[in-house]
């Protein structure tokens, strides 16, 4: 049987905008944690074949969630915590 906790107390949360959508996230968080949160699965696909990739690893040694962040590719978004403001955009 598994328990649920319902007492774990967040920071106030904020957002940050992906592909031109509000989405929201918490301090601490990864941009990976928080695109999990949102509902997304996929952050982008492969040059050769186009195969779906994102969360995996979740200590930046795969490279399979890589976004685009403030303009800048490639940012491993298991790597990357969210701050306000963010911009991030995601291929798939």
């Amino acid at each position: 049987m598994t328990t649920q906790r319902l007492d774990i107390d967040r920071e106030t949360p904020m957002t940050i905008t992906v592909n031109g959508r509000l989405v929201e996230a918490y301090p601490g968080e990864s941009i990976a944690a928080a695109l999990m949160a949102a509902g997304r699965r996929v952050f982008r696909q492969t040059p050769l074949g186009r195969s779906p990739r994102g969360f995996f690893c979740g200590m930046g040694v795969c490279f399979d969630c890589l976004v685009t962040v403030d303009g800048t590719p490639n940012v491993r978004s298991c790597m990357t915590e969210v701050y306000p403001g963010c911009v991030v955009e995601v291929e798939a």
